[in-house]
């Protein structure tokens, strides 16, 4: 494993790990180095990309590569950015004082920390995953701009202050529903994961499938980029289709000649009814 070296103003270069990827995900060398920059800026890494890129598994790879814990936020609409940092679960404490014998007075044992407060009392560097960051009210990331800089934040209830131990290294997807603010975007390390080209690709296939023929992948590719090319498809076919595809005609003993033909096992690669119909119906 490479190592950086980071400048810090009035003190010793500090060595730190480089990413390079793992063996069960292939990564371009421009998504290396967005990751690495990251890692050396100390700033969150925002990740755009259409689906099936790899945007959320690139945080699983990272902590496998840098040898780190795994801590995942799986933003939803209804999620506010104060249940990043804990939660002070009130309902508890009230069913406790009518009916437990529990010492209400001491309301830490109500207070849960959330994936952000977690990757904070982490005993050593964690990354931090922040998935889907624009499926929240559009100010749920500037409510995160001071605790992502300063790393730090109080618990109203106990007053407690909670800070960093170590900085994590925080991975932010986004499928771009709607803008982020420019705040926000300013304390980010920007990249948009290209899709595969076919290089890359035969690359990503040979993880999943290793030791299939090299003309049953090169069937497998131009199908599979033929099928991307078809003007007007709803939902384009991604990465993790075309490997469970490939799976579906290895163990159905599938002749790959026929694919010039036809598509076995459409619904494998195409999600939508109406891309169903006009691959189907010659993409008329």
């Amino acid at each position: 494993m490479k190592l950086f070296r980071r400048k810090t103003q009035g003190a010793q270069a500090e060595t730190f790990r480089r990413f390079e990827g793992t063996d069960t995900y292939i990564t371009s060398q421009a998504l290396q180095d967005a990751v690495n920059v990251s890692l050396a800026l100390e700033r969150p890494l925002l990740l755009r990309g259409e689906p099936g890129t790899g945007k959320t598994l690139l945080s699983h790879a990272i902590a496998e590569g840098l040898g780190m814990d795994l801590i995942t936020w799986f933003v939803k609409s209804t999620t506010q950015a104060a249940e990043g940092l804990y939660v002070y679960d009130t309902v508890a404490r009230l069913h406790d004082s009518r009916f437990g014998d529990k010492d209400v007075d001491d309301i830490n044992q109500y207070i849960k920390l959330g994936p952000l407060g977690r990757a904070f009392k982490a005993p050593s560097q964690v990354v931090l995953l922040i998935d889907e960051i624009d499926k929240a009210d559009i100010e749920f990331p500037n409510d995160l701009l001071n605790e992502l800089d300063n790393m730090t934040f109080t618990i109203a209830e106990t007053g407690e202050e909670v800070t960093a131990l170590h900085r994590p290294m925080v991975v932010i997807t986004s499928n771009n529903e709607k803008e982020l603010p420019d705040a926000f975007l300013r304390r980010c390390v920007f990249h948009y994961i290209e899709f595969p080209d076919p290089e890359l690709m035969r690359e990503i296939v040979a993880v999943h499938h290793p030791g299939l023929e090299k003309r049953v992948v090169d069937q497998c590719l131009e199908t599979f980029y033929r099928l991307r090319d078809v003007s007007g498809l709803r939902k384009r076919p991604s990465t993790s289709e075309l490997v469970d595809w490939i799976a579906a005609l290895i163990h159905s003993g599938v002749d790959v000649s026929r694919l010039g033909k036809e598509i076995p096992f459409l619904g494998a690669l195409l999600k939508q009814e109406q891309d169903i119909n006009k691959v189907a119906g010659g993409g008329r």
